[in-house]
């Protein structure tokens, strides 16, 4: 399934260049990441299309930041079960990570149970559960309650040992690696939450890094490795459809680099 996205999504954007430049152009060395929607180009966008670096960053977070509506720690339970519902079992949720389908119902803290993933883990930059940066549900996911804690706050990374039950993922004593599938979702979560809180607000300035270990600071890498799962895994329609949903009923603000996977290297 990856690779056919992948195929897809680099189809779609060959074609594109090919009109934009001719078919004299040089062979491409490599694919950009493309837009998988530009639906909101000219409205919720439209201040920022154009731009590149901080100024597309700066307009991004103005973007996303305005008339958000925020929820509490304990009503982000019941927005996930409709965020990551199953689209073959309503019943259902989808875990980060592990990919497994799951009772709804079996949220909690113990083995077997699902619980709220700080997919940017909340003690870098020490915001915790506020409302706010804590409450985010576009960097906020189920996950296995056993996943979970084996990734803890670690920070992202190639390599490590396989998890037990974790679809694939990898991890050792300093940083995580998803299964495949997720890749390109954690990256995206991640860089959304570097644009949107940027330390104007009461809250810690979270910025992606190179390091890995970053304990509390409000740090996460490595940020060239999530780059490349950016560009590896492409905007799902379960992402796709998960972004929409926290715009239309939850937040009212979309992750950019879902519907604008390329603003990642125009940014970075």
């Amino acid at each position: 399934m990856l690779a056919t996205r992948i195929r897809r999504w680099k189809s779609v954007a060959l074609a594109t260049t090919a009109v934009l430049v001719g078919i004299t152009a040089p062979a491409l060395t490599a694919t950009p990441a493309a837009a998988t929607t530009t639906a909101y180009d000219s409205t919720y966008y439209k201040n920022a299309v154009g731009k590149t670096g901080s100024s597309l960053k700066s307009s991004l977070h103005t973007i996303i930041s305005a008339n958000v509506s925020k929820i509490s720690y304990s009503a982000v339970w019941n927005a996930l079960k409709v965020t990551d519902q199953d689209p073959k079992n309503s019943a259902n949720v989808i875990l980060l990570y592990s990919g497994v389908s799951r009772s709804k119902s079996l949220n909690g803290g113990d083995v077997g149970d699902w619980n709220r993933e700080h997919t940017w883990a909340k003690s870098h930059g020490d915001f915790g559960e506020v409302t706010g940066p804590g409450t985010d549900l576009h960097h906020l996911r189920p996950a296995d309650v056993t996943v979970n804690s084996i990734r803890g706050n670690k920070d992202f990374d190639n390599g490590g040992s396989t998890v037990s039950g974790g679809g694939g993922s990898l991890t050792d004593s300093d940083s995580f690696e998803p299964r495949d599938a997720d890749k390109g979702d954690v990256a995206r979560m991640i860089l959304y939450m570097a644009v949107r809180y940027d330390g104007g607000d009461g809250f810690a300035d979270l910025e992606p890094n190179e390091k890995v270990d970053n304990g509390s600071n409000p740090y996460i890498g490595k940020l060239s490795v999530l780059k490349a799962w950016n560009e590896q895994d492409p905007p799902s329609a379960f992402e796709e459809k998960r972004n929409q949903v926290i715009y239309d009923t939850y937040q009212h603000n979309r992750n950019p680099f879902i519907d604008h996977p390329e603003w990642v290297e125009a940014i970075w």
